[in-house]
């Protein structure tokens, strides 16, 4: 929409922090598009953008107008939609921010779902834990998020809470494969691999340790749970996660157990929007198939 092509460049260059960056992504000069930044400035009376020798930043007045201008955005791809759907076409943009845990199975399976019925809409999807999340949906960069252990909540409408309980993770050959849940201090006579301390696997053992006598003493940190969980596959120690973001064969092979419930609290997964926003099609219907996808595999609280 060609109202809208100042809007879009004025994003651009909020996300960029660049003019010329954000030129070269808009097939603009950036002398153009600064005079369009120059000619909304003197309509404003106030400068948008704060002039840095490394780039630009947005000034508090900026800041007032990204917000007004994204929602802007966020609203034109529901119309957009809506009128898809008139026609017959399924089209639209589904922008997911998702803790790390859903992003290896669960994710891809049910977008390749929906994919499937829907091959017109499109998908972006961004590793965001806790609170980066929902700064996601703060920032209109994200339609739904999908959080373990979320900081905030006073912007974030919760749609579904699912149950997470806390599981040990080893290797096929590890002494502590077997059936049925496992008591924390069987896992700490081992050698153990954590995530680092902005995740929520690691907030929910340190929650533990709070009311234990024993110590966390990881031997290895990482703010991957790939890289952990293959690290405990090749050797002895002993890693946690959520079953999210565990493959089906190492649960049913015994390679991960649940802590006992006495030892850990269960952790909770929100799946949710933007408060008060109201989400296009494409979104809301991938945010009911989440919700069914949920119900279906685990408990929801």
């Amino acid at each position: 929409m060609r109202h809208l092509q100042t809007l879009i460049f004025i994003d651009a260059v909020a996300r960029a922090g660049s003019i010329r960056k954000a030129a070269d992504t808009l097939a603009i000069t950036s002398t153009a598009l600064n005079r369009r930044i120059l000619a909304l400035e003197e309509e404003l009376g106030v400068p948008i953008f704060e002039r840095l020798a490394s780039g630009v930043r947005l000034s508090t007045a900026g800041e007032i107008l990204i917000q007004h201008i994204r929602e802007q955005l966020s609203g034109m791809e529901r119309v957009k939609a809506q009128i898809a759907d008139l026609s017959g076409l399924r089209r639209g943009h589904v922008a997911i921010a998702s803790s790390q845990a859903l992003l290896p199975y669960f994710l891809p399976r049910e977008i390749a779902a929906y994919k499937a019925e829907q091959p017109a809409v499109t998908f972006s999807v961004s590793r965001r834990d806790r609170e980066a999340a929902e700064r996601a949906l703060r920032d209109h960069l994200a339609d739904i998020a999908v959080v373990f252990q979320p900081v905030r909540m006073s912007e974030f409408h919760t749609l579904l809470t699912v149950r997470q309980p806390l599981h040990a993770v080893v290797g096929p050959q590890h002494p502590l494969v077997g059936a049925g849940p496992v008591r924390l201090r069987e896992c700490l006579e081992y050698p153990v691999a954590l995530p680092t301390a902005d995740y929520g696997v690691r907030h929910i053992l340190e929650l533990a340790m709070r009311n234990s006598s024993l110590a966390l003493s990881p031997g290895t940190e990482s703010d991957s749970f790939e890289f952990l969980r293959g690290l405990a596959r090749v050797s002895q120690l002993v890693t946690f996660q959520i079953p999210l973001g565990i493959p089906d064969e190492d649960l049913a092979s015994g390679c991960a157990r649940p802590i006992d419930p006495r030892d850990a609290p269960v952790g909770l997964v929100y799946m949710g929007q933007l408060r008060g926003r109201s989400l296009p099609i494409a979104p809301a219907r991938f945010a009911d198939q989440l919700a069914r996808a949920f119900a279906e595999r685990y408990e929801c609280a």
